[in-house]
């Protein structure tokens, strides 16, 4: 009988893009609403693959194929059933397609709707993950929030989830490493339009200051 493969070290990222952006309004998946010119989850999607994490998984399931079709070459596409019922089901189907790729030992999750979160911060909560830590979280001015590390170890757990229940329930049930990510790029979620034009303000202006 063949011994298993020995698990890697090796972490992955995931952009999860499945919901439904209500609150956003309009016709048009959140994930592809624009920034700069560009849609939200080109940004979150840019800073996954600048960090050197590997593969990179973009999760998607409202208007599936619009979204899907705004992955560059590098990304895989995750399909996630039942992504309706909220963000647990989008963490699933990330974790089912790591699964097999036993060279991975840990995620990185961030969120399409969050453009202004670096490299940086993937690559921080990697080296937690090669320092012993099974548990991560970035943290933005002393505060919690993307992206978020999930060792293998965690990965059953975070599949028995459900609804809006994403990998938050796990920080707060398990100790968890906080990585200061302070000036890795900023974590401002885009719920709303005014949220997106205060984005689209503070991108211009940086723009116009040079």
């Amino acid at each position: 009988m063949t011994a298993p493969a020995p698990e890697g070290r090796g972490v992955a990222a995931a952009i999860l893009a499945a919901g439904l952006g209500a609150r956003l309004g309009g016709d048009r998946p959140k994930p592809l609403a624009p920034l700069g010119g560009r849609p939200l989850v080109a940004w979150a999607l840019d800073a996954a693959l600048a960090s050197g994490l590997e593969p990179v998984l973009l999760v998607v399931g409202h208007r599936a194929d619009d979204v899907a079709a705004a992955a560059p070459p590098g990304v895989a596409v995750v399909r996630a059933p039942g992504y309706e019922e909220g963000i647990a089901h989008s963490l699933a189907a990330a974790l089912d397609e790591l699964g097999p790729r036993r060279s991975v030992g840990a995620v990185a999750v961030g969120l399409a709707d969050q453009p202004l979160v670096g490299p940086g911060a993937y690559r921080r909560l990697a080296a937690a993950y090669d320092e012993g830590a099974g548990l991560a979280v970035a943290t933005h001015g002393g505060v919690r929030g993307n992206p978020v590390l999930i060792g293998r170890e965690w990965w059953a757990e975070a599949r028995r989830l459900s609804g809006d229940e994403g990998g938050r329930v796990l920080l707060r049930r398990h100790p968890v490493r906080e990585v200061r990510c302070d000036g890795t790029g900023e974590p401002a979620d885009v719920d709303t339009l005014a949220d997106l034009q205060a984005l689209e303000e503070r991108c211009a202006s940086r723009t116009d200051s040079g």
